[in-house]
């Protein structure tokens, strides 16, 4: 009887802890994180816009490995290109008192109130890739979205000969990166007489609407001769729609140099990519999050390089 009992005793120890041990999910990432701040280790939050685009998933990874080398807990947010949703994403780090928040805007002006709710707080905020409209934001690291619009703008120029007309994709309404890459390409577009933008529409930097909305464009137009996308993805989504048409000859150039889009300027289907090192970007908000934690002075405005990948 003893041993039935020691043997039933085992069993449902056993249990308990494969119970423990399975659990999963982000209740067991709060628990891990909750963990990791009760043993001093410092923790962070990243609010991230999207992970559905492959160059914020490079961003997130190289935060990540950034974190373990300087010793940091991350706690990661994925906004899923929900303006509320990160606006309640960000307050809930705010919640668990982090010691800063690195912010990748979904929406550059909705996500104010969540930086002046985290100013608040006295929780300091540094923007990645996108800008803010309004806080008080330690710093921002991104590359020059101006100057990489104009990078585009100046490759399709010369591979056009001046000549022809282009489509113009934009990212997201309201988001900085989205303004700021259209500003740079029509600093340069707009003062070519021989080239018309016959196209601008948002495809929200998305590689199914950058498909769906240039197949709309080419039923009105199909001289096109150029594309510029804001992002890879949309480059990526055109150039589908481009080759569905028949259309193998116009120039494509997208942003962000995303693996499917360097892979395919290589073989000769994309004509080029303006490379913006999303993954520098991320270990240069931790870094700048470590800096801060330490009481370090970090500098305001932050630049990641860029360079045109092309055939």
């Amino acid at each position: 009887m003893n041993s039935l009992v020691k043997m039933l005793m085992g069993t449902a120890f056993a249990a308990l802890i494969a119970t423990g041990c399975s659990k999963q999910g982000p209740e067991a990432s709060a628990e891990a994180s909750a963990a990791a701040a009760d043993s001093g280790v410092p923790t962070i939050g990243l609010a991230v816009s999207t992970q559905n685009n492959p160059f914020f998933v490079s961003l997130k990874h190289g935060a990540e490995e950034e974190a373990k080398a300087q010793g940091l807990n991350l706690v990661v947010v994925d906004a899923q290109d929900d303006p509320a949703k990160q606006i309640a994403s960000i307050e809930d780090l705010i919640q668990k008192k982090v010691k800063v928040i690195l912010v990748n805007p979904t929406d550059s002006a909705a996500v104010v109130s969540a930086v002046k709710a985290a100013n608040a707080a006295g929780i300091p905020v540094v923007t990645l890739d996108r800008s803010v409209e309004g806080g008080e934001v330690v710093a921002h690291i991104a590359s020059d979205n101006v100057a990489g619009g104009e990078m585009a703008a100046n490759f399709l120029k010369e591979k056009l000969a001046g000549q022809g007309k282009v489509v113009e994709l934009e990212g997201i309404p309201g988001a900085s990166a989205a303004r700021e890459r259209g500003q740079g390409f029509h600093n340069v577009i707009d003062k070519e007489a021989g080239i018309k933008v016959a196209a601008k529409q948002p495809a929200d930097f998305d590689r199914a609407r950058g498909m769906s909305v240039m197949e709309n464009i080419l039923q009105g137009q199909k001289d096109v001769a150029g594309v510029f996308a804001h992002n890879d993805e949309m480059a990526l989504g055109a150039l589908q729609a481009l080759e569905s048409a028949g259309l193998k000859d116009v120039v494509v150039v997208g942003f962000d140099a995303t693996d499917d889009a360097v892979a395919a300027v290589k073989a000769g289907r994309m004509a080029a990519t303006v490379a913006q090192k999303p993954e520098l970007i991320g270990k240069a908000g931790v870094d700048t999050a470590k800096k801060i934690i330490d009481g370090a002075s970090v500098e305001k405005n932050i630049p990641v390089p860029l360079e045109l990948v092309k055939q």
